[in-house]
């Protein structure tokens, strides 16, 4: 790989690198030796130190703040076919010793070696997110090994993450193999669900929260269930199936509660669950004022803080949904509440459930606390890759 550029780091720069972290950033690049605008979007490139000791193998995009992503730490690598099978064959292997059904994330970005690519696997359907540049460039051979490797029916690449517009790419949506005529069926925790991956958020269906659902329904039983930031009933559904009394879901996309009524039904559960299109703010503002209450909320929001600059807006949502939703809490009920937003720390979103619950008076105490599923391993030299936090509260009156 002797052809390849180099990329060099300033003195001391690699020391994130050796400790086994993946990304580069710009500032850490010698731009006197190795001007970032020399290179090509999605080059390969050998990282090196200072002192021109190879740190491995990336790809680069000089228009982004992470300018590159390790593919390997052995700079001669080849990125090719056999490579990839490699990487791929490894994250299936680990799937299949977790799952026993082909419903989960089978490759997580970083902790699967493929910086900026995730795909799920839905059955024999196949939906891959390609959110940097360089993992855009790889995604052509990625579906060949895919296609070899678990021969799948649709292949959806669903090119629309946010984090797109920082590599400067466009998002659109392409579906390949057989045409999906609508929402396609996954099981979870024995559970069924319709998801769809074209017209659904993200990949159409959440497995990082398959553990937590899972123990939130052993806490419905003979309980009135409120399911907030329902989306398609993956939390509703679960519950109802534990035992609720009733549960109701409610979500702002008209969309995805059709499909949340439509995963009722095909789970025999339709008769003990409701749909509200409401905004959830303003929905717990009226439950407030009604003085109608629930034994079991769960509030699983999007992610209210997307980047740094949102954090202290961001804070100040999560705790207002989270004393609203205590203040319509029964005493004696539990609280779920979760956070996708990786730049909420869990210790953070710890201490809103406290200060909000001494707010109302109210004595909590937390019974459990959940992560994200482990088809979404945590690569324990990169925090970015552990987002997800919740948390099951128990309150009640103050002693």
């Amino acid at each position: 790989m002797s052809e390849l550029s180099v990329l060099r780091l300033k003195k001391n720069e690699e020391r994130r690198l050796r400790a086994g972290h993946l990304w580069v950033f710009s500032n850490e690049v010698d731009g006197e030796k190795t001007p970032l605008k020399r290179f090509a979007p999605g080059e390969y490139v050998i990282v090196e130190d200072s002192r021109q000791q190879p740190l491995g193998l990336a790809y680069v995009n000089p228009e982004s703040l992470i300018c590159a992503r390790l593919l390997s730490r052995d700079h001669r690598v080849a990125i090719d076919h056999a490579f990839l099978l490699k990487r791929l064959s490894r994250a299936l292997h680990l799937r299949e010793m977790l799952f026993a059904k082909p419903y989960y994330r089978l490759v997580y970005g970083e902790s699967d070696g493929l910086p900026g690519l995730v795909i799920d696997r839905l059955g024999d359907v196949l939906v891959l997110q390609a959110s940097t540049l360089g993992a855009e460039r790889l995604q052509e051979q990625v579906m060949d090994v895919l296609d070899k490797l678990l021969s799948p029916r649709t292949l959806v690449v669903k090119n629309t993450s946010s984090l797109r517009q920082f590599e400067k790419l466009e998002n659109y949506v392409r579906v390949l193999g057989a045409p999906l005529e609508g929402p396609i069926p996954i099981e979870e925790n024995g559970a069924r669900f319709l998801v769809d991956p074209v017209e659904g958020q993200k990949t159409g269906w959440f497995f990082d929260h398959r553990l937590n659902r899972a123990v939130a329904a052993r806490l419905s039983k003979c309980q009135r269930v409120l399911d907030l930031f329902s989306y398609t009933g993956g939390w509703g559904v679960q519950a109802a199936l534990g035992g609720a009394e009733s549960v109701d879901c409610v979500d702002s996309s008209e969309s995805a509660l059709a499909l949340a009524a439509e995963n009722a039904r095909l789970n025999g559960v339709a008769d003990r669950m409701g749909f509200i299109r409401q905004d959830v703010f303003e929905f717990l503002k009226q439950l407030r004022h009604k003085r109608q209450r629930y034994d079991l909320i769960v509030a699983d929001p999007p992610a209210l803080i997307k980047r740094k600059k949102d954090v202290k807006a961001g804070v100040e949502a999560y705790h207002r949904l989270n004393q609203a939703a205590m203040q319509v809490l029964n005493p004696g009920g539990v609280l779920v509440s979760a956070s996708c937003s990786f730049n909420l720390p869990r210790s953070t979103l710890h201490d809103i459930l406290r200060t909000s619950s001494r707010h109302l008076d109210r004595h909590l105490v937390i019974l459990g606390q959940g992560c994200q599923g482990p088809d979404h391993p945590v690569h324990p030299a990169i925090p970015e890759t552990e987002y997800l936090k919740t948390f099951f509260c128990h309150l009640s009156m103050p002693l």
